[in-house]
């Protein structure tokens, strides 16, 4: 017995011991948390922010990026860019759609289509990008997220924190540096970036300052076109594109709240009417 409680002693240690060590080798970097307008349990879409959003997505990411799950039509639904029905059409005509059952194969696109990849198969895709595969981005704003340091976590489940795709996203969209921090070594063709899961990342830097002019809408003040303005106009519309029915969602929970509250009032009311005249 005694042997036994050393040995376990000594494991336990060595386990404390390697603490330090392991949690460091797991350091997660720090992301600041943005002010997105749908955060919150009242939040909405910018509508213009989408518009931008979508801008971005189009003349940069769209080159290497595919969205196979979002169709053109829903660019005109309330709650998202909301389009006009012909800008949707003048749009989807803009593009060659694949279609066996066409004389040549394709045919110009119609509002029902949905957006079309920007390779052939997965094995243009990474011939054309060093061997990666550029993820497709109809719900990569779902599928990144934030990881808060214990107890902090706990805090979520009261503001509905959700945007942890989107933190990550800018985070990520600004995080690249020209030259890696000593002792860090990146490989031929990967790029450093203090955000990315071990810094070596197969994307170049898509963005940089004035490489997109924005057309300031009527009325609205112009816009920044720098790397950090538009990381988070693209980093919302990756949000839209990931979860379109955001608004609906959270309207329907509120008032499922709301009946419930009444609900457990009316409850509470009848069991003391119920009950008032017997003695217990």
């Amino acid at each position: 017995m005694l042997k036994i409680k050393t040995i376990l002693a000594a494991v336990t240690l060595s386990a404390i011991c390697a603490l330090p060590a392991t949690a460091q080798e797991h350091e997660t970097v720090h992301i600041e948390k943005q002010n997105w307008s749908f955060a919150g349990i009242f939040g909405t879409y910018d509508t213009n922010q989408l518009r931008r959003g979508f801008q971005v997505f189009r003349e940069v990411c769209s080159s290497c990026h595919s969205a196979n799950l979002i169709a053109f039509r829903t660019l005109a639904e309330e709650g998202g860019p909301h389009f006009s029905e012909g800008q949707v059409k003048a749009l989807s005509a803009e593009y060659d759609i694949a279609d066996p059952s066409a004389d040549d194969g394709t045919r110009k696109g119609v509002a029902s289509d949905f957006w079309p990849a920007p390779f052939v198969n997965e094995q243009e895709a990474r011939d054309a990008n060093g061997g990666a595969l550029p993820p497709d981005f109809s719900v990569l704003a779902k599928a990144r997220g934030v990881t808060d340091a214990f107890p902090w976590w706990v805090t979520n489940y009261f503001t509905g924190y959700a945007e942890g795709g989107p933190d990550y996203i800018h985070a990520l969209m600004n995080s690249y540096e020209e030259t890696p921090p000593e002792g860090v070594e990146i490989p031929e063709g990967k790029h450093y970036n203090a955000v990315f899961p071990g810094h070596a990342i197969g994307m170049a830097p898509p963005l940089a300052d004035g490489i997109i002019t924005y057309v300031a809408e009527e009325g609205q003040e112009p816009v920044p076109e720098t790397v950090d303005q538009y990381s988070k106009d693209v980093s919302a519309y990756m949000m839209w594109l990931a979860e379109p029915g955001l608004v609906s969602r959270k309207e329907t929970g509120f008032k499922v709240l709301l009946f419930l509250i009444l609900f457990a009032g009316l409850m509470y009311a009848t069991k003391r009417k119920i009950w008032s005249g017997i003695e217990h």
